[in-house]
């Protein structure tokens, strides 16, 4: 009863009984008024017979033996009819059978009058002095004596012998044979349409399945359906493709939250082991100068404080940029974009590097090809993207290596290169620079600190409708770069 094509067939059923019986009782009500008409037809004119041929009228009143005479003759003839003598008021003065027989002595007029009248349709149901209640068919004629109307002869056309012809009809050989011919009938075009309602339910059973299996199989199994017609789709074929796409959908985004919970748990395990190690390093330098104060030198203190310090920092810095990250992935984190002179902002991001690179022994310097391109970027992000690719790029240059930061304009953008001589980025890491905490080395491995430096260059570059990109060879160097727009102002 859950099934769709169950119910669909149990309301066809119910709905062809339904049709089978009432088409049925108006057969037979039909039947027994076309019976009634035409016997009326055929018998319209009996009663002014009656009248004509046998002179009731000639001798200015009614002639009861030639009345009875003609109510002997009709009974032979046809004893389905009953006749009956009426004044004009449609009092029984004379019937053809016994007299003791009569239920009503008398005869509504007004459906002899319309009769007479001839403007309704046949059949016209008088009623019936042999029957309390009942109405049949009749046929009636005035008797008029010198002009005046004294009565009728009324002739009953379904006597009580004929309706148990009637009744023995009704469950006749022919009339079980049409009632076995109709539910035949009716029987097969139920089964025609459940086998048609089967053919079209067919698809969305499948599809039913196919939904069922998605959601047993937690959304995470590709949805197995026939490809949709690529002509003629109706309903069905649109909502199979509908559900495919949303089926896809649903599993990317599946595999997605899957992917970012494992990322989270990385990401806990990765801030935990990054921030434990700095505070583990400042605890125990502070625990050692205080304990053992005394017994260190004030050369010895001052190397502690500085330790201790340079960890704090650290731990510092990696809280900032935890923070800063969570804002840039945030929804509220838009960048502010205006013109501003990208050459410019090269030499002073270089500048501010110069003396941390003489001191690691590296050469840092710009290289832009034209002294006059303004971008338009937020210049705040921007500059936070170049700190952090040249801060990434002289940890990983040894000393007398080389760092550059190259613009070369093109027709409506400028593409920002930092190239150094590093040691490099093997191919199995390239996939995963841009990850948090991702750590360089062996596939467990960690062969320097992580950090989110490069995760941050490449969210603000991706607010800004653009990719940050690297191309890495080990021993050869690293190179990382992104385009941003040129406005009208470039020379």
């Amino acid at each position: 009863m859950r099934s769709l094509y169950t119910k669909l067939a149990l309301v066809l059923a119910t709905l062809f009984c339904a049709i089978g019986g009432v088409f049925l009782a108006i057969s037979v009500y039909s039947a027994h008024l076309y019976q009634q008409e035409v016997s009326q037809r055929l018998n319209r004119d009996l009663a002014a017979y009656v009248v004509r041929e046998k002179q009731l009228n000639t001798r200015r009143a009614l002639d009861h033996a030639a009345l009875e005479d003609v109510f002997h003759m009709l009974m032979v003839i046809n004893p389905s009819v009953e006749l009956y003598l009426l004044d004009a008021g449609g009092r029984v003065l004379a019937y053809s059978g016994a007299r003791d027989r009569l239920q009503r002595p008398t005869v509504a007029t007004e459906p002899i009058e319309q009769f007479l009248s001839g403007t309704l349709a046949l059949p016209i149901l008088g009623e019936d002095p042999r029957s309390g209640g009942a109405r049949k068919v009749f046929s009636a004629a005035p008797i008029e004596i010198d002009g005046e109307r004294r009565g009728y002869i009324y002739a009953i056309l379904g006597s009580e012998q004929m309706e148990g012809i009637s009744q023995m009809l009704d469950t006749s050989y022919i009339l079980g044979l049409s009632t076995f011919g109709v539910a035949a009938a009716l029987l097969f075009g139920l089964l025609t349409s459940l086998i048609v309602f089967a053919l079209l339910t067919r698809r969305l059973t499948s599809l039913s399945q196919a939904m069922d299996r998605f959601e047993q199989s937690d959304f995470s199994e590709p949805v197995a359906l026939p490809a949709p017609r690529p002509r003629g789709q109706d309903e069905i074929d649109r909502l199979s493709r509908t559900f495919i796409a949303m089926a896809a959908r649903i599993r990317a985004q599946v595999e997605a939250l899957r992917h970012t919970d494992a990322q989270r748990r990385e990401l806990v395990a990765n801030v935990s082991h990054d921030l434990r190690t700095p505070l583990a390093s400042l605890q125990g330098y502070l625990e050692t100068l205080q304990v053992k104060q005394e017994q260190l030198s004030d050369e010895q203190q001052r190397a502690y404080l500085a330790t201790a310090t340079r960890h704090a920092a650290q731990l510092g810095r990696l809280i900032d940029e935890l923070f800063e990250l969570a804002r840039l992935e945030s929804l509220a984190a838009q960048p502010h974009t205006e013109p501003f002179s990208l050459t410019e902002l090269v030499h002073d991001v270089v500048q501010k590097f110069q003396l941390r690179a003489e001191r690691a022994g590296v050469s840092l310097h710009a290289e832009c090809a034209s002294r006059s391109l303004f971008a338009h970027a937020d210049i705040a992000m921007i500059e936070r993207v170049l700190d952090n690719l040249i801060e990434n790029a002289l940890r990983h240059t040894p000393h007398g290596g080389e760092v550059r930061v190259v613009v070369s304009p093109e027709a409506q953008a400028a593409t920002i290169r930092v190239i150094d001589t590093g040691r490099g980025i093997p191919a199995v890491d390239l996939p995963f620079v841009f990850e948090r905490f991702y750590r360089i080395g062996d596939e467990k491995g960690h062969t320097g600190p992580g950090g989110l430096g490069l995760a941050i260059a490449w969210r603000i570059v991706e607010l800004h409708g653009q990719k940050l990109s690297v191309h890495s060879r080990a021993d050869q160097g690293t190179e990382f770069d992104f385009r941003l727009p040129l406005t009208g102002q470039a020379a």
